[in-house]
């Protein structure tokens, strides 16, 4: 053999060497990662490959399996009332994914989930039948709040505040996750280019100012601290109040109000901005903090078990600041979810049970995997005296405070309004608030709801006139 025919075999064996390298390196070290590729398209033709579990309303499925006719995805995910349930069950998409319980439980709904499989299925490697999502939304309440939002932009979140369930969870302008099971394109570039966020879960992902419903944290914080021992006594409040370190008055909204040195009472009554920008600052900023924070704000793994997003009480205020801070301005953003959670607490004799959407998953069979009503965490958030004096004055605004619109015959009503301001030096439309609970025949809700937009004249846009109606309709239905 002639030294270059040598030379050139010697070549061509350590290219077949390392190609034998690469192939076994790909198969046993990066095997698992490209299997596990978003951009593999077997994974999505195994996940399509047979129905899928279903997500249970009530007893009933609100999802389904259809077969496709065509394509290499036998099937596709199909929703029953889709626009309805869109901010509990999110979507599942062959193309764009799957988001909210779609997302959180897509294992145990597409059978890939170890607890499913048997002795035999894991010997076998055979995928297990899917299993299911059982919720703890209530039919009756999440239609009645999805009709009381009605075209408005907003959201709202039912609780029950003895058992930490979610008894609606509501986004408005809604959508069909129907129409983009399929990955059609043309659907999901309108809906992601919508202005009024269609897709966007107002009940659990958007925070925002929530106004004058704030005024419950800082005057649970005023009591439990002792700065004032009931919600009757006289504060030290004059009207309007000098914001410190600054040439601005905090004044009120109702100019004929009786809020100079009012009662916590009182205040929440007319909602008076004097009364609690001053006791923030007079508790100091983090002690409202403190509260704010026993109540769920700014916690970054608020999970029911769809991640909510933070609410927030900001830090590094002056003093300035700390006042609008009491107000529920400046930088304090909430979602319903946190406000539901803060009426619940006080509703519940200051105990804040966990709030889940879920109260069990199951095996295909219907055997209880697992059962979040049993392991629902229970928290002191403020002392049963502090509870009841609050459950007090927020009767009083719905008797005869700014919250009337959420009065019940034959049942307890106690809420808190809220208008806050939007835009720069509040130049846009106002967002309208609503947090209450409400008690009858044994049985107990807490609410909360914010009208981001209506149709509305501006000077008709308040708590009481825009989210107090769809409080009420939705405590009726969960009540009845």
């Amino acid at each position: 053999m002639n030294k270059t025919i040598r030379r050139a075999s010697v070549f061509a064996l350590l290219l077949v060497f390392a190609l034998l390298v690469r192939a076994t390196w790909v198969q046993f070290y990066e095997g698992q990662a490209l299997a596990d590729d978003k951009n593999n398209r077997r994974n999505t033709i195994a996940l399509y490959s047979e129905p899928l579990g279903n997500i249970v309303v009530g007893g009933e499925a609100i999802t389904g399996s259809a077969r496709t006719k065509s394509g290499d995805l036998a099937y596709k995910r199909t929703y029953t009332d889709g626009a309805l349930y869109s901010a509990v069950t999110g979507y599942s998409s062959q193309a764009y994914g799957a988001t909210q319980l779609e997302g959180v439980y897509q294992d145990l709904l597409d059978g890939s989930d170890t607890r499913l499989k048997s002795v035999m299925d894991t010997i076998t490697d055979k995928r297990a039948d899917p299993g299911n999502v059982i919720t703890t939304i209530d039919p009756d309440v999440q239609k009645a709040a999805y009709d009381a939002l009605g075209d408005n932009k907003g959201g709202a979140v039912a609780i029950d505040p003895t058992t930490g369930k979610i008894l609606a969870t509501v986004s408005t302008p809604s959508y069909d996750p129907s129409r983009i099971t399929t990955g059609d394109k043309e659907v999901w570039e309108q809906l992601t280019k919508d202005s009024d966020k269609p897709m966007t879960n107002r009940a659990l992902r958007q925070p925002l100012p929530p106004g004058s419903t704030f005024k419950l944290v800082v005057a649970a914080a005023a009591l439990e601290d002792g700065l004032y021992s009931s919600v009757d006594d006289k504060t030290n409040s004059p009207d309007p109040y000098p914001l410190p370190q600054s040439s601005d008055k905090l004044t009120n909204e109702n100019l004929s109000a009786p809020c100079e040195n009012a009662s916590i009472r009182v205040a929440l009554q007319y909602s008076c901005n004097n009364v609690f920008g001053k006791m923030a600052v007079d508790l100091g900023q983090d002690k409202v903090r403190s509260m704010a924070e026993k109540f769920g704000f700014n916690d970054e793994k608020q999970d029911v078990p769809v991640r909510a997003y933070t609410s927030v009480y900001p830090s590094d205020m002056d003093e300035a600041q700390t006042a609008l801070s009491g107000i529920g301005q400046f930088d304090v953003t909430a979602t319903p979810l946190q406000m539901a959670m803060v009426s619940a607490a006080i509703a519940n004799g200051g105990k804040l049970v966990s709030p889940h959407m879920v109260s069990q998953i199951t095996d295909g069979g219907g055997d209880v995997l697992e059962n979040y009503n049993d392991s629902a965490d229970t928290k002191e958030i403020v002392s049963s005296d502090t509870a009841e004096q609050l459950q007090s004055a927020m009767q009083t605004v719905v008797e005869k405070g700014t919250g009337t619109n959420a009065q019940i015959s034959g049942a307890t009503v106690g809420g808190k309004t809220g208008t806050a301001q939007h835009g720069e030096n509040n130049s846009k439309t106002p967002y309208a608030w609503f947090t209450s609970y409400g008690k009858a025949d044994g049985k107990e809700v807490a609410v909360a709801v914010i009208v981001e937009q209506s149709n509305a004249a501006r000077s008709e846009v308040s708590g009481n006139g825009l989210a107090a109606p769809v409080a009420k309709a939705i405590m009726k239905a969960a009540l009845q």
